[in-house]
């Protein structure tokens, strides 16, 4: 343990785009992806939409995976390990929403104590959060929000509008986010997170390929990663999909690293046994509570 100067590294975005339907996330995702790399041929849109992301075809020719029920964190998982073996460079996920529905809908359908049956839902949708924040590429996902109507005043006459309230997703998956971009129904966004600091405090806007190249800038900038860095990530790694997915994403270093890497999924496995251990021996009672 020891304090080092800070220093920031370079660095995929990951971001998300928030926003009731119709207001143009998958159309400024895309745009933004476009941005970040320059060829429609490297942006792939993992589609749970009904196959909305083929709408904006005319902007170029961009990859689609189109993803059927039931939308469980495996699936996108797996999703997200099939773009990343097509080296496709920013992949947008069209939405996130979905994987969230599912599991809200698989807790209620488990039996006994609903407050404990969490512990089986939660290390799967952690397992997707992780997923997107260390997989090598830059990762856009879309997030629907709830949609309600105010009242507002326009040329004298009172008319209802169509607003976005709070995301369907789990409470904290914008604090992830390097950058959270809001939408509303007339396509303009405002960062509502931003970690770049180049759009924080800035009026609304439309979202283009040069947000995207601004983005691309920010992410460059940085020195880049060596050995050591990954290194102390290896010995943070609190399980084996951690472990494997960080092993995927530097292959630079599966080599050289490979004791460090050995030895933390040795520590896991040891981990794992110890807890299996300990909860077979804890006491359970017919309702489910320890």
């Amino acid at each position: 343990m020891q304090l080092q100067t800070a220093e920031r590294k370079r660095a995929k975005i990951k971001m998300s785009l928030q926003g009731p339907s119709g207001s143009g996330k998958t159309y400024s995702a895309l745009l933004i992806a476009f941005g970040l790399c320059n060829d429609f041929g490297k942006v792939a849109v993992i589609d749970t939409e009904n196959h909305s992301a083929e709408l904006y075809a005319h902007l170029g020719a961009f990859k689609v995976l189109n993803l059927t029920g039931p939308f469980t964190p495996e699936k996108y998982i797996q999703a997200l390990d099939v773009c990343q073996k097509a080296e496709m460079e920013v992949i947008i996920i069209d939405s996130v929403t979905h994987e969230w529905e599912n599991l809200l809908e698989y807790h209620s359908s488990l039996q006994g104590n609903s407050f404990t049956n969490w512990n089986k839902v939660t290390p799967r949708h952690n397992a997707f959060v992780q997923k997107i924040l260390q997989t090598p590429f830059h990762v856009i996902s879309t997030v629907r929000t709830k949609q309600d109507y105010v009242l507002n005043e326009k040329n004298g006459r009172v008319a209802p509008e169509k607003v976005g309230l709070k995301s369907v997703q789990r409470e904290g998956l914008d604090y992830e986010m390097t950058l959270v971009f809001d939408l509303d129904m007339k396509n303009n966004a405002i960062a509502s997170k931003d970690r770049t600091g180049l759009f924080f405090g800035k009026p609304e806007m439309k979202l283009s390929a040069d947000v995207g190249k601004s983005i691309l800038e920010w992410c460059q900038s940085g020195s880049d990663i060596n050995s050591s860095d990954v290194q102390d990530r290896i010995s943070e790694c609190k399980s084996m999909q951690e472990l494997l997915t960080l092993y995927k994403m530097f292959p630079q270093f599966q080599q050289s690293l490979k004791p460090e890497f050995e030895s933390q999924k040795r520590k896991l496995i040891i981990k794992a046994d110890d807890d299996r251990k300990l909860l077979s021996q804890l006491p359970v009672h017919k309702n489910g509570i320890i």
